[in-house]
């Protein structure tokens, strides 16, 4: 529940003009939460300039008072930041800390989601990450397998995924420990999923942010989301349930390679209205 302190409250009427929902109003000239159509954003907890608003649905003591020194980032800083990024695809052999983890975690925690959901849900692989490799392998074999068995026009487009899948799959059985097209043998991998695939693709764009910001690399697995999508046994043993969807697959390790400069980019395509 949210309540404000009245003995604090100013009245100054700045959390009932931002609360998006409306639950707010002024009862005996003191701000009021009604707790009726609240979505627990906090809205009114970051605006209040007294402090007078709190709750004891989430742990007050995360909350950071603002100090621009410690929040604010250069637009142009942020952007050669962006422009930077690089999906890293070459691993040094060594594991990632837990509190850097940690750290990518809260950056997805944090990130916006529709009605303040809160839907996202993070696994973190590690020491299942080789099961789940294997049985992955295995499942691209047999898609591609089909694929090349049941050639038809309306599958002629996969040909070549189905090659390259079941291509991967020998290369990796005959020598598991060099050949790694999949995970590239990085040592850690982090799922994302989500009822909403906007809210899990946002925080999977700002987990990303920080990875680079941590001094790691990553990149999106786009193949393993291939065979998890519809496959019951890797779903259940990421234990991914509750109406969510499989979002993102993020390998994340350190970087076997350094990047000197950002890249070119087409122009952006923009319709001015």
């Amino acid at each position: 529940m949210f309540k404000v302190d009245r003995e604090i409250c100013i009245a100054c009427e700045q959390c009932i003009k931002d609360c998006p929902v409306n639950d707010i109003y002024l009862k005996e000239g003191k701000a009021h939460i009604k707790n009726e159509a609240c979505i627990k954003c906090g809205h009114c907890i970051a605006i209040c300039p007294v402090k007078a608003v709190s709750t004891d649905d989430y742990d007050m003591s995360e909350v950071i008072e603002y100090k621009k020194e410690d929040f604010e980032i250069s637009p142009d800083r942020l952007l050669n930041f962006i422009k930077f990024r690089r999906s890293v695809r070459r691993f040094k052999d060594k594991e990632v800390e837990k509190e850097k983890i940690e750290k990518i975690i809260e950056a997805g925690r944090f990130t916006q989601t529709g009605t303040n959901s809160q839907d996202v849900s993070f696994t973190v692989l590690t020491k299942d990450l080789p099961k789940i490799k294997e049985l992955t392998y295995e499942i691209l074999n047999k898609k591609g397998q089909y694929i090349l068995d049941n050639m038809n026009d309306n599958i002629k487009h996969l040909e070549r995924y189905a090659n390259l899948w079941t291509r991967m799959y020998v290369e990796h059985k005959k020598n598991p420990q060099n050949y790694d097209r999949l995970f590239l043998n990085a040592p850690l991998a982090i799922i994302v999923s989500a009822k909403s695939p906007l809210d899990g693709g946002l925080a999977s764009s700002n987990m990303e942010l920080m990875v680079d910001a941590l001094g790691l690399g990553t990149y999106f697995n786009g193949f393993f989301q291939v065979a998890a999508e519809d496959n019951k046994e890797i779903l259940d043993l990421l234990n991914i349930k509750d109406g969510k969807k499989l979002i993102s697959c993020l390998v994340i390790g350190y970087p076997n390679v350094k990047y000197k400069r950002t890249v070119p980019r087409k122009e952006a395509d923009v319709t001015w209205m």
